[in-house]
């Protein structure tokens, strides 16, 4: 079994909402993001999201669009990365799930089966590809390679995801999974999309998987106006916004603001 889905029974065996929470690697530099994946770890959070920088981060908003931006503008590669995770795993004992974001060019380019085996190698256990296309499956197998290294190839649905779409996507679907709250790219929101708790108890007429709600999630009103619709809160604009604007004690802070919400 994988440890996202053992992470997921946890979180149903203590009758609460999961938290997955977001950094991206090298931003503000390897050190800090380091820092701040364990302070995560050691506030709560159930899964973290760990973004390899990408110079066109087509879904992200401005805050995490400049933090990709000065990752890259520092040298952050890919291969960083993987060493970050096995510095989590072997030297910090991170236990929680890991996952990789990313956009499809960074596995592509690396190569899907060589990607997939050393995410497993380094200890991540899924990977969060907002622009991968599974009808090219027959083509690329990433899903099938992602399987093969015990890697939970997340799915996604969007507000406008048809019924079909969502037939689709149900098929071998695992882990998770994703749902965007609004229209558009991440950011920090006031106010989510006004029929968004509607739309969730649609999309669970397909799933049995739990449902990771995220895209403009920022503050605990809005956690808890999805506490009963959403299984997974995702937070990352509003994470890094904190960190830029006080630091890791700001994050900090912001951390336990999201947990104690639900």
């Amino acid at each position: 079994m994988n440890h996202i889905d053992i992470q997921y029974k946890k979180i149903r065996k203590e009758k609460r909402m999961g938290l997955m929470t977001h950094v991206v690697v090298g931003y503000p530099n390897m050190k800090d993001t380091r820092a701040l994946v364990n302070m995560m770890a050691r506030e709560g959070a159930d899964f973290i999201e760990l973004q390899i920088p990408f110079s066109d981060p087509l879904g992200d908003g401005s805050i995490i669009h400049e933090a990709n931006t000065k990752a890259l503008s520092a040298g952050v590669r890919v291969k960083d990365a993987f060493e970050l995770v096995k510095t989590l795993r072997e030297k910090d004992n991170i236990k929680i799930p890991l996952l990789f974001m990313t956009y499809m060019n960074i596995p592509f380019t690396y190569g899907l089966e060589k990607f997939c085996k050393d995410a497993e190698n380094a200890g991540i256990n899924g990977l969060i590809i907002p622009d991968y296309n599974l009808e090219l499956e027959k083509l690329d197998h990433f899903e099938r390679f992602a399987e093969k290294y015990n890697q939970i190839l997340i799915r996604f649905v969007s507000l406008e995801s048809t019924s079909s779409r969502m037939k689709l996507l149900s098929s071998k679907a695992k882990g998770f999974i994703y749902c965007f709250s609004i229209q558009g790219i991440t950011g920090v929101r006031e106010n989510l999309y006004k029929y968004l708790t509607k739309h969730l108890g649609q999309v669970r007429r397909y799933f049995s998987l739990p449902l990771a709600v995220g895209f403009g999630i920022s503050n605990k009103e809005q956690i808890k106006s999805l506490h009963s619709a959403a299984d997974i809160i995702v937070v990352g604009s509003a994470m890094i916004k904190a960190f830029k604007e006080g630091g890791l004690s700001q994050a900090r802070i912001k951390m336990r603001e999201l947990i104690k919400a639900p």
